[in-house]
């Protein structure tokens, strides 16, 4: 279990939506630092925030970043794109692959080598669509299952150096991502408590939102859970550990 006080916390794709909220949310609760890595950093009223350039498909600026931060205790994957599609431009699921699988990718062995100093935690923000695609974003919804799926194998690969990860499965926010969409949504300010009760409380699988929640006893009882569990278990064993 991680706590936020006193940590130091990097959230990308914090300029708005989820991002700022969670950037807001750790201040709340006493983070010692607050990176908050947007592609075109703003300056913040708190001291304790640190505007970071890091747009998450660019190498450079990635490694530039973890040369930067030399300590950190949580990382939080939350920059990502969705855009509407019918799969037929095959660019737009690369764009969402790039962005929502291979940047989160990028970020976090950038700095797993911290994490591992200081046994602290991945947080990655996904979505409900990881377990079911919404046909009117199909590839947002791809990207998203590879980033879930990600997300699990890591979570064996390093439990071995006492790095948490923690995978974010979210319903429908009241963000630009879901403007044009007419059902009920969650407030990105009571997603961002939720994930941080969900870290701090050591949950592996954070259902922050209603819709979510609906899904949470199915998915933690269910089959699949199950067979990442024995799969973890397999891993563990040819490990060595």
């Amino acid at each position: 279990m991680t706590s936020i006080k006193d940590h130091t916390v990097l959230i990308t794709g914090s300029s708005r939506g989820i991002g700022r909220a969670l950037v807001e949310e750790a201040l709340r609760r006493g983070a010692k630092r607050v990176y908050a890595g947007m592609r075109r950093p703003l300056p913040h009223a708190d001291g304790r925030v640190t505007p970071l350039a890091l747009d998450i498909t660019d190498a450079a600026q990635i490694q530039q970043a973890a040369a930067e931060i030399e300590s950190l205790d949580v990382l939080v994957n939350n920059a990502g794109i969705a855009s509407y599609d019918d799969l037929s431009d095959r660019s737009v699921l690369e764009q969402h692959l790039a962005v929502n699988l291979f940047g989160m990718l990028s970020v976090t062995q950038a700095f797993l080598p911290a994490l591992r100093r200081s046994g602290g935690a991945v947080v990655n923000n996904l979505s409900v669509n990881a377990f079911a695609p919404l046909p009117l974003i199909p590839a947002y919804s791809i990207s998203k299952a590879a980033a879930f799926s990600m997300t699990q194998s890591l979570r064996t690969l390093v439990a071995g150096d006492g790095i948490s990860v923690h995978a974010v499965l979210t319903g429908i926010v009241d963000t630009d991502m879901s403007r044009g969409v007419d059902l009920p949504k969650a407030s990105p300010e009571s997603v961002a408590r939720n994930i941080f009760d969900g870290v701090e409380s050591g949950e592996e699988d954070i259902f922050p939102d209603a819709m979510a929640e609906s899904q949470a006893e199915s998915w933690r009882a269910g089959a699949a859970k199950e067979l990442e569990r024995q799969y973890a278990k397999v891993a563990a064993s040819a490990s060595g550990e």
